[in-house]
């Protein structure tokens, strides 16, 4: 049975999008059956992914609506044991159209029933709202990684989230739990940084992920060329972090698995050292 995993945090511009995309194809490089879910209307994993808009396509809306199975949204992508299912606008609409629907909370988790046990993990890129998109996402989910800034009004927005976690586990999904909190965009260098990681650390406990994603150019750089950032750049410092971040999710519950980080065309030319001075 697949692991379902959402990548959820109310606040925007924390790197959720990233850290889902990312997340996704390391697990997925480790020669891991993974699949995207795409649950925000923006569409960022959609095309973060290369694919480029189609009001035609299948997306994560049928999914919701009723009106296509999940098997038959699944998309291909450049790495070959990593698929998404694309989001499209039209999610925008599904907060109202669901509000009268019957178990509108369940429809993510009823669509994406029958493909957990071909993905060894399902990870969920939510929206910037606690809405009922984000809501199906927690209900559908086993766990919910939680990518935060290091800076203190960032503490508010988690305290608001995981009351919101208490409240799905009391009324519908009691198996949801925290598989981390991990902090992007992190420069180890202030004080600020260190100070707001020594107060995650006494809340969380071991729950705070090890590994920690650096602001870095070429992760920033990666989605507008439709690619995670290994294949983008194997040797940025942003996909290493992310390497080491799948190595960690997967320590958890597939401890025998290895990571394996793919060659790439792009920039081979270039020792690591010299790409942590341009990246």
């Amino acid at each position: 049975m697949g692991r379902v995993i959402a990548v959820a945090n109310q606040k925007g511009g924390v790197g959720k999008t990233t850290t889902a995309i990312n997340l996704a194809s390391s697990l997925a490089a480790a020669e891991v059956d993974t699949l995207l879910v795409d649950c925000d209307p923006q569409s960022n994993a959609t095309s973060g992914l290369g694919l480029v808009k189609d009001p035609e396509r299948i997306s994560t809306y049928h999914l919701l609506m009723g009106a296509a199975g999940a098997d038959t949204a699944l998309q291909a992508t450049g790495l070959e044991q990593l698929w998404i299912i694309p989001a499209h606008k039209n999610l925008i609409g599904a907060n109202l159209e669901l509000v009268e629907g019957e178990r509108r909370e369940f429809r993510l988790r009823d669509a994406l029933a029958p493909l957990r046990e071909r993905f060894q993990f399902i990870v969920l890129d939510c929206p910037p709202a606690l809405d009922l998109l984000t809501l199906n996402a927690l209900v559908a989910a086993d766990a919910v990684l939680i990518p935060m800034q290091a800076e203190y009004f960032a503490l508010e927005g988690v305290s608001e989230l995981l009351d919101t976690v208490e409240r799905i586990r009391g009324s519908f999904n009691p198996e949801l739990v925290i598989e981390g909190v991990v902090l992007t965009m992190f420069d180890e260098r202030t004080n600020l940084a260190q100070q707001v990681t020594a107060e995650l650390k006494r809340f969380f406990g071991e729950k705070l992920c090890q590994t920690t994603i650096p602001r870095n150019i070429r992760l920033a750089e990666a989605p507008s060329h439709g690619k995670p950032a290994l294949l983008y750049d194997v040797r940025s410092r942003g996909a290493e972090s992310y390497i080491r971040l799948a190595k960690e999710i997967i320590s958890h519950h597939l401890p025998t698995q290895e990571v394996a980080a793919p060659e790439t065309a792009e920039g081979q030319e270039k020792t690591g050292e010299e790409m942590d001075k341009t990246a």
